[in-house]
């Protein structure tokens, strides 16, 4: 399985290819953007690891670019970039995963099993692909995208998943562990804000009042929650 790894710094890119070579994966290695989005349109990798500081093209605009041709192919930002707008920014784009240097052997390989997972769960559906409405918008799972009102949403394969989970689960409270290991495949770090990024962002998608959110609704200290039509706005945290 191919995956690519893209950073200028020669080091890394050696210690990242020892760390998955053993793993079985045949790396593709680029020391800078252009040359990461070239080697991604040829050799078509299972998965893409970038840095975000890089010459000639820096890893956001790789990331866009990928997003552009294909929605589903895992993305994952590596870098030593960790105040919270540079994860915001990335996951905006369409990001996977950000994972912060330096990190650990165990922890890198974890979150590229996990989005292995995921993304080839995207590809073959996994029966859960049903037509289904929360409010006032109706999603299509296996198209990616939701509608309302004749307006079209465009979702990633993560924020379906996060909806289907809410979907099965309306009425209740599902945890913030819970979603992690569901829609990420990994258990919750506390230091991360991957999932608050993540629902921030679909609620911007999704919510016609962000601020009074009757899709996504936070449940103080627990997580999150879909109710009915019937029974949203009443009582609610956001």
């Amino acid at each position: 399985m191919k995956v690519l790894i893209a950073d200028d710094d020669p080091i890394t890119l050696d210690s990242l290819a020892a760390c998955l070579e053993p793993e079985g994966f045949v790396n593709v290695l680029a020391r800078d953007g252009e040359e990461a989005f070239a080697l991604w349109q040829q050799q078509q990798p299972a998965l893409v690891c970038l840095d975000i500081m890089m010459p000639r093209m820096d890893g956001y605009e790789v990331c866009r670019r990928i997003r552009e041709r294909d929605p589903l192919v895992p993305v994952l930002f590596l870098s030593a970039k960790s105040e919270e707008v540079d994860v915001v920014v990335g996951l905006r784009l369409g990001a996977d995963d950000f994972i912060r240097k330096p990190f650990g052997r165990q922890e890198l390989l974890a979150r590229i099993h996990a989005a292995l997972r995921r993304s080839q769960k995207s590809s073959v559906g996994n029966g859960r692909g049903k037509v289904f409405v929360m409010q006032d918008i109706m999603v299509y799972p296996h198209e990616l995208r939701a509608t309302r009102e004749g307006g079209e949403i465009g979702l990633t394969p993560r924020e379906v998943s996060i909806l289907q989970l809410l979907h099965e689960r309306i009425g209740e409270v599902v945890t913030r562990d819970e979603l992690l290991d569901r829609c990420w495949g990994l258990q919750y770090l506390p230091e991360s804000r991957t999932l608050d990024q993540h629902i921030a962002k679909l609620r911007r998608k999704v919510e016609r009042d962000v601020e009074h959110p009757r899709i996504i609704e936070t449940v103080r200290s627990m997580g999150y929650r879909h109710r009915t039509a019937s029974a949203a706005g009443a009582g609610t945290d956001t």
